[in-house]
């Protein structure tokens, strides 16, 4: 069968650190967020990977065919490298919900994440065999979203934005996928197992709640980062009118 990997990346007793021995300063902590993530996406990248933020504190990396091992040096270096700790736990299946809850149920069982006896530590199990590896990202943006950028408060296209991404994420979520906001009005979705026509049903919702047309290249391969280019690529051939579909399918 046929799984997505992903790896839970969660900060070790983040809430407690964050008020002692006094409250950080929040631009402090929004400094250690940002270079934290940083860290990770360079790290995960380099090796196929790729990493998105939830919630900051925690965030989710698509990371087939990247070992156990391979994620404990990851671990180890940025570990190092900052003054607070993460810890990791890795979670297969055939959709990316289930991969997550796998990866999530692992955690909590090693620990709080609010606890101070639990740092650094790795848990889960990767995908058996390379013959497994499948990752499917469907790379999402709003159509003609520059002339709203231009003409609208920024402010109220920031709501738009967010309110497509909440959209995504409730019909997406139905189907065991998992929605990212990447920057500007671009949207990633850990996709396995939804097709085209699903994908078109999902828009179709998205419009008739908010009116808003959306477009996607989806690339399905052995790794995020070959499917987030594939994924890219079929987006790109969208926008530049080179095809007449508004989604996309590419597989590697």
């Amino acid at each position: 069968m046929r799984k997505i990997q992903l790896t839970l990346i969660q900060i070790d007793n983040y809430g407690p650190w964050t008020v002692t021995p006094k409250p950080r300063r929040e631009a402090e902590l929004q400094s250690l967020q940002a270079e934290l993530f940083a860290e990770l996406e360079k790290q995960f990248s380099a090796r196929k990977g790729l990493v998105f933020p939830t919630r900051f504190d925690n965030m989710m990396a698509v990371t087939n065919g990247i070992s156990l091992e391979e994620h404990r040096s990851i671990l180890q270096a940025v570990n190092k490298k900052f003054p607070v700790t993460v810890s990791m736990s890795i979670g297969t299946g055939p959709t990316p919900y289930e991969a997550q809850v796998q990866a999530t149920l692992s955690l909590q069982h090693a620990g709080s994440s609010r606890s101070a006896g639990r740092k650094g530590v790795l848990v889960g199990a990767c995908v058996g065999s390379s013959d497994e590896d499948w990752v499917q990202i469907a790379h999402m943006d709003v159509n003609h979203s520059a002339l709203i950028t231009d003409s609208e408060p920024i402010y109220d296209t920031h709501t738009l934005l967010q309110k497509t991404h909440l959209a995504l994420i409730s019909s997406l979520l139905r189907r065991k996928a998992l929605v990212f906001y990447t920057g500007g009005d671009n949207f990633m979705a850990a996709s396995n197992g939804i097709g085209a026509q699903e994908l078109a049903d999902v828009f179709s919702e998205v419009k008739r709640e908010l009116g808003v047309e959306l477009k996607a290249g989806v690339g399905a391969a052995r790794t995020a980062e070959l499917a987030a280019a594939l994924a890219s690529d079929g987006l790109h051939e969208i926008r530049k009118d080179l095809v007449k579909e508004h989604i996309v399918y590419k597989v590697g």
